[in-house]
């Protein structure tokens, strides 16, 4: 019973955390209100502990946080930026791990080699969530998101490959040479994704077996939907590849394969919600745990340190800073390198770089934020080693880690405002026109249709149809696409006659709703009744917002 309250405790706190983010008089990202929130919660007034069991957590947070990441990459702009993308997301992160590492090493006097390449290994994957909650949606300029978003989805992947090494190593479970590592890397990483695509394609047959059997029924599916993440990485886990490269896999998969787009209209409009609701709650989770678990590091680390005659607790704090701007400055000057080698270089096909300015390098730098992976990644490190002994400095790793977290945090809210001022973000009246146009097309290959459709129906004698009546339906809803296709033309226009349109239709709709109540009040319908137009009037009613947004 104690389990379920702190569960519903902490699920409370993270829906919360999200209005308490929009009502604070001063911008604070959400990230760092749940730390703080989980925080209080672990303060002796209140005492919520929560017991850790990093194998838990790691299959538990890490699946569906990247299957969903893996599910909003665009795949075409993810492809367009391949070059950029492996250059952040594996050369980066190799050149973190072993020059951080190797630093870490040299700085930290009680953080052997190995745990340190694990540190570094933990430290390297960047969050685009955590960089949103920061700045908001829309603020950073389009050519630079993109690419940090591709680069945060693949290097999770490849920094937490790179951790499970230097933790094998660590427990002994593996002998490290370059060229063994190399080629177990490449074994791991390649089954992982093929893992995944195997099981997201697996996955679209048995859906379509499930809709022939169960008549379409959205609930099953969408919670099959939900456990996929978590089937990639246990059954790669268990055949010994990368279950982490597994669900990235499946969740790029599930909207190239058209599973998406071939299943029934109830489980599309169920699973994205639930979808949503889920990924925030999860994020939340994770930053929730870190704050539960922050007094307690505090405290371990304090007393570790002051028991330790070679550490010295004002020394762990400066480190969080070096490491932090050491993190910075190999991140930047790969960045300004990756420039100069597509100008010298690569003058026919540039990479995106290449057009960089020194203002948009900082940005790209400072975006680098970390979050949700890197601490659980690191909170996954085993407490003991296979011998029984405690897995070594593993106090220090989570307090510098969880430090250069809240520390990069701190300096983004900071920093990446003050870089964006004076910068466009997405350009919104671009992204109007874009979806203006096209409406306009697909309006025009719907009026094509609707006149061959017209002329086999005069054709086709079974549906003996009156040639006025059919006539007049077909120019009433050809008409109705019409205005889309003339609006190409005139785009204030059309969009002033659209948005007319759809403030009566809202409120029509609402006095429906108001009506639906009232018959069923004064029971001149049944409940049943009630319920299958109240969820149509809500589906018309959730089209026309989202166009108005």
């Amino acid at each position: 019973m104690e389990i379920f309250f702190t569960i519903l405790i902490m699920t409370l706190v993270v829906s919360l955390s999200g209005v308490a983010a929009r009502i604070l008089p001063f911008q604070i990202p959400l990230p760092l209100v749940q730390i703080a929130a989980g925080a209080m919660l672990a303060w002796p007034t209140f005492g919520l502990h929560v017991d850790f069991d990093p194998e838990l957590f790691l299959v538990l947070f890490i699946p569906p946080l990247l299957f969903s990441d893996g599910w909003k990459t665009p795949v075409s702009e993810f492809l367009n930026h391949g070059r950029e993308i492996i250059g952040l997301a594996l050369v980066l992160v190799l050149i973190t791990v072993v020059g951080i590492g190797y630093l870490i090493y040299w700085m930290v006097p009680g953080i052997p080699l190995v745990p340190a390449f694990a540190l570094a290994a933990v430290l390297s994957p960047t969050d685009a969530v955590a960089l949103s909650g920061i700045v908001g949606e829309g603020r950073i300029p389009k050519k630079i998101m993109s690419i940090v978003q591709g680069e945060a989805l693949m290097n999770d992947a490849s920094g937490l490959v790179s951790l499970k090494f230097a933790v094998a190593v660590t427990m002994g479970t593996m002998v490290f040479t370059w060229g063994g590592a190399s080629v177990e890397f490449l074994k791991v990483a390649l089954g992982g994704l093929v893992a995944g695509f195997a099981i997201c394609w697996l996955y679209g047959r048995s859906l379509r077996l499930l809709s022939r059997w169960s008549g379409d029924d959205p609930a099953t599916q969408t919670v099959l939907l939900l456990l996929l993440p978590f089937a990639s990485y246990l059954v790669a886990e268990h055949l010994g590849v990368s279950g982490i490269l597994a669900a990235v896999a499946a969740g790029m998969t599930i909207t190239r394969s058209g599973i998406i787009r071939q299943a029934p209209l109830a489980m599309r409009l169920r699973a994205n919600s639930v979808w949503q609701m889920l990924e925030f709650v999860f994020n939340g989770m994770v930053f929730l745990m870190l704050g539960l678990q922050l007094p307690g590091i505090l405290e371990t680390s304090i007393r570790e340190a002051t028991a330790d005659p070679n550490v010295e607790l004002w020394v762990l704090f400066a480190d969080i800073v070096l490491v932090y701007g050491a993190l910075m400055i190999v991140r930047f000057g790969w960045l300004w390198m990756m420039k100069r080698i597509s100008l010298r270089l690569l003058k026919k096909s540039p990479l995106e770089f290449s057009s960089y300015s020194l203002r948009e390098l900082l940005i790209a730098s400072f975006a680098g934020v970390r979050g949700a992976i890197t601490l659980a990644g690191v909170l996954s490190i085993p407490l003991l080693l296979a011998n029984g002994e405690p897995f070594p400095a593993r106090y220090e790793l989570i307090f510098i880690a969880t430090g250069v977290i809240l520390f990069s945090l701190f300096v983004g809210v900071i920093v990446l405002p003050l870089l964006l001022r004076g910068i466009d973000g997405i350009d919104k009246s671009s992204h109007r026109r874009e979806i203006q146009h096209a409406r306009a097309v697909m309006a025009g290959v719907a009026i094509e249709s609707l006149h061959k459709m017209e002329e086999r129906l005069e054709k086709d004698s079974e549906e003996n149809l009156d040639p006025e009546l059919l006539k007049e339906v077909s120019l009433r809803v050809i008409n109705n696409l019409r205005r889309r296709v003339d609006g190409k033309e005139n785009m204030e226009q059309a969009l002033f006659v659209e948005n007319l349109e759809r403030r009566f239709r809202l409120t029509a709709l609402r006095a429906e709703r108001a009506e639906v109540y009232h018959l069923r009040a004064t029971q001149q319908i049944s409940n049943e009744t009630m319920l299958k137009l109240l969820r149509d009037l809500d589906l018309l009613e959730a089209l026309l917002i989202e166009k108005e947004e």
